[in-house]
């Protein structure tokens, strides 16, 4: 017998050992120990951010960590590719908590490292410290990341050394996201996990998977709107993600996921780590009161209104041609502007820019003189939109049939909005022009007054530059 016991216990681990992938085959030791790290050669977020800040402001795109003693910073991992939403990189934030005493400010990095599955290694909410000796901190995709490179590029850890630059604590934290609004955003909330509330995907998105329509070939894209302020931001989700042919939830509610950038680096996107993320479970919705008589056939012949901006003054207030200029929130309204630069107005167009504008919410509105829809037949609109950057900045072309055209009661009147116009989006191109279509009006009666409404601000991810031109009414004869 003890022959045989002696034996089956040998078997055993062969067969155990066999499953190791392991270069020298033994058990490995799977609890995981505090590092012994001594506090002084622990640095914060916020030094390594002003390392890589003193490098940019020297003409450099990278900067190499170069020390005598090792050098530490200690994070939380606050992003999981179990589910495929994220790939070969750990986003890792310094707190886990807005309440964190800690003098340090939020700050997250991205960490590239040529290895699927960390989720195994790393858990949602696993502290770790990151061995900074080395390393190369730049830029991907416009968000500051840390891995191997050189003076220009930051490339990624290999697998024979990630786990000795990114070391476990057993400590697994609980991750409270930061909750905000879209339009307080900054870029120091980069690489961190928020939560934004009262949120509906856009109506006209409804019934879209989060990356599986005939138009996503690496992410897709969708636009999350809040019902507090209007405001929007995209929800990007990958082509490999597991839940890409799921639909979005068509109701309303909470969402937490990593703020991050575009693959150009173009607009702030939110990315979820899973479905459980997004809880939509409000049916009562939140969409505007619309008008959508669709796009006309044909343009009538007989012109209402007509402003191609040519006659107004560069850099000063929209006037005349029965314009209302209003400037609802901060310093500034709608201007003519003239450029011949790469994104050239249109000769000389209307122009709505937040940027620099030191205010931290800017809303302007630019409205028509009234149209009085029972004296004609087939009224339409048409115009042409651009944008530069509009970093979650946006234009809406609005209507009223009851305002009665003095300033102070544009707020308290009933607008609604004209779907049917197409105005250029965060995601399209920043140098062309885009027609509006020509959007119907017909199907209202009454006098109308049509407004296109910016709204921004000037912090530096929503001061957006919009630009309109070649404003146009007209009827039949």
């Amino acid at each position: 017998m003890k022959t045989k016991n002696s034996l089956l216990a040998c078997i055993l681990i062969l067969i155990f050992s066999g499953c190791i992938q392991d270069e020298d085959y033994t058990v490995p030791n799977i609890s995981i120990v505090e590092p012994n790290i001594p506090r002084e050669q622990i640095t914060t977020f916020k030094t390594v951010k002003s390392l890589y800040e003193q490098a940019v402001n020297s003409g450099n795109t990278t900067v190499v960590v170069r020390s005598e003693t090792p050098i530490f910073i200690e994070g939380y991992v606050i992003s999981t590719d179990k589910s495929g939403n994220f790939f070969e990189e750990l986003i890792i934030q310094n707190k886990t908590d807005e309440s964190n005493p800690d003098n340090d400010p939020r700050l997250g990095f991205k960490i590239a490292i040529n290895v699927s599955s960390l989720s195994d290694t790393y858990q949602f909410g696993q502290k770790v410290y990151v061995k900074l000796n080395g390393l190369t901190i730049g830029e991907s995709n416009g968000v500051i990341t840390l891995g191997k490179g050189d003076a220009v590029n930051v490339m990624q850890l290999q697998a024979s050394e990630y786990k000795d630059v990114i070391i476990r604590s057993p400590e697994i934290a609980e991750i409270v996201p930061k909750t905000a609004f879209i339009e307080n955003l900054t870029a120091s909330d980069l690489n961190t996990l928020i939560q934004l509330q009262n949120m509906q995907l856009n109506r006209f998105e409804l019934g879209a998977t989060y990356a599986s329509e005939s138009i996503d070939e690496f992410d897709g894209l969708r636009t999350l709107e809040s019902c507090d302020s209007g405001t929007s931001i995209i929800l990007q989700t990958s082509t490999f993600a597991d839940f890409k042919s799921l639909v979005i939830p068509q109701g309303k509610g909470s969402i937490t996921g990593v703020l991050s950038r575009n693959f150009g680096d173009d607009f702030n996107v939110l990315v979820v780590n899973n479905t459980l993320d997004v809880t939509f479970n409000d049916t009562d919705r939140c969409d505007p009161l619309e008008l959508n008589c669709g796009l006309a056939r044909q343009v009538g012949t007989k012109n209402l209104f007509f402003e191609d901006f040519e006659n107004q003054k560069n850099n000063k207030l929209i006037v005349g041609n029965g314009w209302t200029n209003y400037i609802e929130a901060g310093s500034q309204g709608w201007e003519a502007y003239s450029s011949t630069s790469t994104n050239a107005s249109l000769g000389r167009s209307a122009r709505f820019q937040s940027a620099s504008s030191g205010d931290i919410s800017n809303i302007g509105w630019l409205i028509t003189p009234a149209i009085n829809l029972d004296v004609y037949q087939g009224e339409t609109l048409r115009f042409k939109t651009s944008n530069s950057l509009a970093d979650s900045s946006f234009l809406e072309v609005l209507y009223s049939l009851d305002w009665d055209g003095l300033p102070e009661n544009i707020k308290t009147a009933t607008w609604g909005v004209l779907s049917a116009a197409y105005i250029v989006k965060d995601t399209d191109s920043f140098v062309p022009w885009f027609n509006s279509g020509s959007v119907d009006l017909s199907c209202a009666s009454g006098t109308m007054y049509i407004a296109f409404k910016f709204t921004g601000g000037g912090q530096d991810t929503f001061d957006g530059v919009y630009e309109l031109d070649d404003v146009s009414i007209d009827c039949m004869e």
